[in-house]
C-alpha cells in the first residue's frame, strides 16, 4: 500500500509498477496556485519512493513518509530539501536524469521532466507541508496501531508447520503461534504502510510472507516481509487502489495478485520487477492461485469468470468456468487448487462452492460448463473464503449474510457436508484449515478468530489477534470503579 525513498548511501528508490492512472504519473498542478505536497508531490513519493524510505524498511536510515525525516535526510547528514533553496538539498540532484539515467529511483525509470519541474517548484515555494492532520499518523515497529475494536479480518493462513498464524489487521499482519490445543500468543507484529490488509500468506517454505492491501482510491501495495528477522524485504507500489488475492508459484520465485484496476499481476520477488500482466477481466480481479507446476495462473474476478493464463508468456488461454449468461449467480471471490492436482475450487456470490478442471479437454460448446467437477451444498449467503486442506479430501468455505457468517467442510469425494463450525458470529470473511487438517481457523466482521475441530466442528477457542487499548474515557471510568 506505501513506498519511500532516500539519497547519497540511500538505497533503492521503488521500482514502479503503478498505473499511468495513477496520479504520480501525472503529477500536475494549477498553474497560478501553489503547489501542493499533499495533492502533487506526495503521490510522486508514494509510487516512486516509499517502497524504500518507509518505517518498516528506511533505506540510508530516511523515512520519507515522515516529512521532518524528508527534510533532514539520512546517513549522509545531507539534508534532503532546504525549503526554497532546490539546489541545496540532494534531492533534486538525485533524481534529475544524465544520459537518460538517474541515481534514484534505483533501478527504475527516472521522473519524467513534468513530475520534477514540479517537485522544484514545490521547493521554491518553501517545500510546506499541507497534509491533512488525519492523514499525518505514522505507524512503525516502535509505535504500531492502537485498537480500541477489533480489526474486521480479511485474511488468515497458517504457516506450513502450523507454528503460526498470519492475521491481517490495520496497517499490520499480526502472527500469532498456535498451540496444538488451540492456544495462542502474539509474536509479532508486521506494521507497513498499507492501511488495507486483502491478503497474507506464506512462501511455500515459510520462509516469507506476502502481503497485499492498500490505501482505498489512492494506491495499492505488495508486501514481501521475512518471517524469521520479521523484516521488510520488499514494499511495491501498484495502481490507484487496494490490491488482493496473493499467490506464490510453487517455486516461491513469483507473487501473483489481483488489482481493482481489472488486471492480473506478478512480480519476481527477488527483484520486485513485474513479469506478469494481463488485463481480460471486466471487474475488480480478487484472488490468484497458480497451477501445480506453476506454468499457468488462474484468477477470479466480480465479473464472474475464472480465466486461465500462462505464465511464460502471459497470454490469456481460456474462461475456466461458463461463459454463459446467467451461468455463474454473481462475481466470484475466491480461488484454490487441489494439493496435488490441477482442479480449482471457486466460492462466490451464490454461496456454492465448486470444483473445475483447470485445463479444457474438449472443444467449447455454447451454454457449456465442462469443466466442472462437482457442486457442494449452497451456504447460506456469499462465499468469500475457500481452501483445500493439505491432503485434499476436504474443503473448507466461509460465508457471510445479513450480518450472520457460516463456515463449511465438505468432502471432496462425495460432496457431503463433513461439519458445520459452531458458535460463530458475524459475517466470515477468510478461513484455512491448518497443515495437518485437524484444525479451522476463521475470522470475519466480528474480529475474533475461532479455532474450531475440522471434523467434528466443536469450538477448541477464539481470540481476539489485537490487542486492546481502551480509550482515555473507558480508563478514566475502570480507575474511577477501582478507586
Amino acid at each position: 500500500m506505501f513506498l519511500t525513498r532516500s539519497f547519497s548511501v540511500l538505497g533503492l528508490l521503488l521500482l514502479t509498477l503503478a498505473s499511468p492512472a495513477l496520479a504520480a504519473e501525472e503529477a500536475k498542478a494549477d498553474a497560478d496556485g501553489p503547489v501542493s505536497y499533499y495533492r502533487d508531490i506526495r503521490p510522486v513519493f508514494q509510487a516512486r519512493c516509499f517502497g524504500c524510505h518507509q518505517p518498516a524498511k528506511p533505506q540510508g536510515s530516511l523515512d520519507m513518509t515522515n516529512f521532518t525525516g524528508l527534510l533532514e535526510g539520512g546517513d549522509s547528514g545531507d539534508p534532503v530539501v532546504v525549503a526554497s533553496e532546490p539546489d541545496e538539498g540532494t534531492l533534486m540532484e538525485m533524481i534529475i536524469p544524465e544520459d537518460g539515467t538517474a541515481e534514484m529511483p534505483k533501478d527504475g525509470k527516472p521522473l519524467t521532466s513534468g513530475q520534477i519541474a514540479l517537485i522544484r517548484r514545490w521547493i521554491e515555494e518553501g517545500a510546506k507541508n499541507d497534509t491533512p492532520e488525519s492523514d499525518k499518523a505514522i505507524y512503525d515497529a516502535d509505535n504500531p496501531p492502537k485498537y480500541q475494536a477489533q480489526p474486521v479480518l480479511t485474511s488468515l493462513d497458517f504457516s506450513p508447520d502450523g507454528k503460526l498464524l498470519a492475521v491481517s489487521g490495520y496497517h499490520e499482519v499480526l502472527l500469532h503461534e498456535i498451540a496444538a490445543d488451540g492456544s495462542t500468543k502474539l509474536v509479532a507484529r508486521l506494521v507497513g504502510l498499507a492501511e488495507r490488509i486483502e491478503s497474507a500468506m506464506f512462501s511455500p517454505d515459510g520462509k516469507r510472507l506476502a502481503v497485499t492491501g492498500g490505501s482505498p482510491g489512492r494506491m495499492g501495495e505488495v508486501q514481501i516481509w521475512d518471517v524469521e528477522s520479521r523484516e521488510l524485504i520488499r514494499s511495491i507500489s501498484v495502481t490507484y487502489d487496494t490490491v488482493y488475492g496473493a499467490s506464490w508459484s510453487p517455486d516461491g520465485k513469483i507473487v501473483a495478485f489481483g488489482c481493482g484496476d481489472k488486471t492480473l499481476r506478478a512480480i519476481d520477488v527477488e527483484t520486485g520487477d513485474q513479469v506478469f500482466y494481463q488485463q481480460t477481466h471486466d471487474d475488480w480481479v480478487l484472488d490468484s492461485v497458480f497451477s501445480v507446476k506453476g506454468t499457468h495462473l488462474v484468477s477470479v474476478s466480480r465479473d464472474r469468470t475464472m480465466k486461465l493464463n500462462e505464465v511464460a508468456t502471459q497470454r490469456f488461454v481460456d474462461n475456466v468456468t461458463s461463459i454463459t449468461p446467467g451461468a455463474l449467480k454473481g462475481g466470484l471471490y475466491a480461488v484454490d487448487r487441489h494439493p496435488m492436482k490441477d482442479e480449482l475450487l471457486i466460492g462466490g456470490a451464490d454461496g456454492t462452492p465448486k470444483i473445475y478442471k483447470m485445463f479444457r479437454t474438449q472443444a467449447r460448446q455454447i451454454g457449456d460448463d465442462f469443466n466442472l467437477i462437482r457442486k457442494f451444498p449452497a451456504m447460506p449467503g456469499r462465499a468469500f473464503s475457500v481452501q483445500f486442506s493439505r491432503d485434499g479430501k476436504y474443503v473448507v468455505a466461509g460465508s457471510s449474510k445479513d450480518g450472520q457468517g457460516s463456515v463449511w467442510v465438505y468432502k471432496v469425494d462425495d460432496g457431503k457436508v463433513q461439519a458445520k463450525l459452531s458458535d460463530i458470529k458475524g459475517g466470515i470473511f477468510s478461513a484455512a484449515f491448518s497443515p495437518d487438517g485437524k484444525m479451522v481457523a476463521s475470522g470475519g466482521f466480528a474480529g475474533q478468530v475461532y479455532l474450531h475441530d475440522a471434523m467434528t466442528g466443536k469450538l477448541l477457542s477464539k481470540f481476539a489477534p489485537a490487542p486492546i487499548q481502551k480509550s482515555d474515557k473507558v480508563a478514566a471510568a475502570a480507575a474511577g470503579d477501582e478507586s
